[in-house]
């Protein structure tokens, strides 16, 4: 009897096994995934398309055929025929699964769709933009004195503005002359001028042009991509908007993707193809969320890792997943949108695309750099952008180091049974009361507590869907705390630990969270696996700052600054008592928000601190975790909870954690008796 297929879905990372033949919507329904259905699996909302992947999937083992789902039938024929299908995607009621296979699920496919929280933090910023428009009065052609009318325009740029050296498109020289005889010899050149001098016209229009030029500052990241649209007349942000990095059906972690290039030939021109096309999608919708014409967004300046960096210039990533981890180029890059094939936005707008530090360290902790500025600060600052692949800076104005931590997906939800991407409906805050072991809990769309009066009806519309990155953390932390969780990390059984709401799970337990079952709602739990997830995400954190620590030879730091979105929705006091970060007064842990995006709306804004960030990337020390045995030793002694030898005195000022042990005599930790001390 043939084995039935293993179907996973993204960005979710559930999965099942289901007999051939079953239909892709039947196999999401069972899993409890986020898939949209209006008709009913009839074919006509279209509300269900999915994107299956092919080709090798090393993290999850598998080969996809090209035959993993049913070919193409009549219905989604006809609807292509009609309304249009997108290059690769299927409908999910009419493809039914007949192999193994990876399957993602688009934001506009999901119920609770995303919510990339990468708002815009207030700061202020210098005004210098590179784009400028500059209104000239230009000299009419004398046949006494011949010359072309672009050097008429050089001659009046250079009296007027004292601009030299222009250069301009062929599509704009074959504007030039009927512009110019338009606006009667007066023109607005819509200019780009950056910190290298360089001056080329991306525009012209005819007299007095008073029209808005609008820039993009993009936070390329392995999970999310988050756009703020900037007025560039004064720095203000219009609209701040995101959306998933489709490249995450191609592996949710860096290394995945990169190997996926490895085993598939072509599979990076289809991972560059898929986040182009994304970043073209999020343009026009942030630009119709403004109001704007996307023809006005003259600049975008990106932030982004090296993997992601590379994928978006078009270079294989197959070199940063070896040593010595070398980077194609690390320099910063001022390029035509054109050769990116950004075509949503306007023709000629140009690219800026930040320095790299080192081959796993990249323009987005330059970004966290130039907007945090640690090589300025007098006292000892650890910054931490927290995210699937984790950027770490460390020091003061003598020195700043820097390395990078691949802590995995764990922290934004995913590989956590219950987990789920920060959408309406997520559990992100818990609480456990350290008595009676229950739990309250807040989801993101409401701010009311599980347990205050209209909870239910508030929340009717979104439900109660499972558990996003803060409350993970959280609900672990106060596991902790309440003596549900010993040091170790394990669980302990109902009996041990004097709650119901511990229930057995094979040779482990569980700690159910809510219980939605009797209204058709989820069962959500915390497993021993969500744990063992969130110990190893942490330890490679914790591990990645010791290490930094260690080279400028310090026991700890004056404080710390939580960055990235998700850093923005951590608890201090819960990422301490998980052993996230060192030990540290309370009130010297801060939030920097999403200091990447930041950091590209100061380089978007300013062209003297891209200048600077140039060169301050020079001077940072890059420690390379990969090659460094410390970090092994580091990251094993940090994955008890908080930490198996460093002592958290400022911790335990404010907390007491309960002197707890599960272990029991079985190797399972079952929940047996415990083992009896000589």
């Amino acid at each position: 009897m043939a084995q039935d297929a293993l179907v996973i879905f993204t960005p979710s990372g559930k999965r099942g096994r289901f007999a051939t033949g079953t239909p892709v919507l039947t196999a999401a329904r069972q899993l409890g995934v986020d898939l949209d259905s209006v008709c009913g699996g009839r074919g006509i909302c279209s509300k269900c398309q999915i994107t299956p992947g092919y080709g090798e999937f090393p993290k999850h083992g598998l080969h996809v055929s090209e035959t993993a789902l049913s070919e193409w039938n009549e219905v989604e024929a006809r609807y292509d025929r009609i309304r249009g299908l997108k290059k690769g995607r299927r409908l999910g009621c009419q493809a039914k699964i007949m192999g193994d296979v990876v399957i993602d699920v688009p934001p506009e496919s999901q119920v609770h769709r995303q919510v990339i929280r990468k708002a815009a933090t207030a700061q202020v910023i210098t005004m210098d933009p590179a784009t400028h428009a500059y209104y000239v009065e230009v000299a009419e052609p004398d046949m006494h004195e011949p010359s072309g009318d672009f050097q008429r325009l050089e001659a009046a740029m250079k009296e007027q503005w004292q601009i030299e050296g222009l250069e301009a498109y062929p599509a704009l020289l074959r504007r030039l002359q009927p512009v110019l005889r338009k606006g009667e010899w007066k023109v607005t050149l819509v200019l780009y001028k950056d910190h290298h001098g360089k001056a080329r016209i991306l525009d012209i229009h005819p007299g007095f042009w008073e029209g808005r030029l609008y820039g993009l500052a993009i936070d390329l990241g392995s999970t999310t991509i988050a756009a703020h649209l900037c007025d560039l007349r004064n720095g203000n942000v219009l609209a701040s908007s995101g959306l998933m990095n489709p490249q995450i059906r191609f592996g949710e972690d860096l290394m995945s993707r990169v190997s996926y290039a490895m085993m598939n030939p072509g599979g990076d021109v289809e991972m560059t193809k898929a986040v182009r096309a994304a970043i073209n999608d999020l343009a026009t919708t942030i630009a119709t969320e403004a109001g704007i014409n996307p023809m006005q967004i003259v600049e975008t300046v990106f932030v982004c890792n090296p993997v992601m960096h590379h994928l978006l210039l078009g270079i294989d990533p197959v070199e940063l997943g070896q040593a010595p981890f070398a980077l194609a180029t690390s320099e910063s890059l001022s390029i035509p949108a054109r050769d990116l094939e950004l075509d949503a936005i306007h023709e000629n707008a140009r690219l800026y695309i930040l320095p790299c530090i080192a081959g796993h360290v990249g323009a987005d902790c330059a970004a966290v750099a130039l907007a945090e500025e640690p090589n300025k600060s007098e006292d000892m600052v650890l910054i931490v952008d927290v995210g699937t692949n984790a950027e770490i800076l460390l020091g003061n104005k003598d020195r700043v180091l820097a390395c990078s931590s691949p802590t995995g997906p764990a922290f934004e939800g995913a590989q956590i049974s219950s987990g789920q991407r920060a959408a309406p409906g997520a559990i992100e805050r818990v609480e456990i009361d350290p008595q009676t072991k229950e739990p309250r809990f807040r989801v993101i769309g409401s701010d009311l507590w599980s347990t205050d009066p209209g909870f239910a009806e508030a929340t009717a519309q979104t439900g109660i869907t499972g558990i996003c990155g803060s409350g993970i953390i959280e609900v672990v932390a106060e596991m902790r705390m309440a003596g549900l969780l010993d040091p170790s990390g394990l669980i302990g059984s109902a009996e041990q630990a004097g709650t119901e709401r511990l229930v057995p799970q094979g040779r482990t337990h569980s700690y159910v969270l809510h219980d939605g079952t009797a209204t058709g709602g989820p069962l959500i739990t915390v497993t021993q696996g969500d744990i063992r997830a969130i110990q190893l995400a942490k330890s490679a954190l914790y591990a990645g700052a010791r290490l930094l620590m260690d080279e400028l030879q310090i026991e700890t730091v004056d404080r710390i600054v939580l960055a990235g979105a998700f850093g923005a929705h951590i608890s201090p006091k819960h990422a301490m008592v998980l052993g996230m970060i060192p030990d540290c007064p309370l009130d010297k842990v801060t939030s920097a928000g999403n200091a990447a995006g930041t950091g590209a709306r100061i380089a978007l804004c300013d062209i003297s601190a891209r200048a600077a960030i140039e060169a301050e990337v020079l001077r940072i020390h890059k420690v390379e975790t990969a090659i460094e045995p410390r970090f092994q030793e580091h990251f094993v002694a940090a994955n008890a909870i908080p930490h198996a030898t460093a002592p958290f005195p400022e911790l335990s000022q404010i907390v007491t954690l309960p002197d707890v042990s599960f272990n029991t005599a079985g190797s399972g930790g079952d929940g047996g008796r415990r083992r009896r001390r000589g």
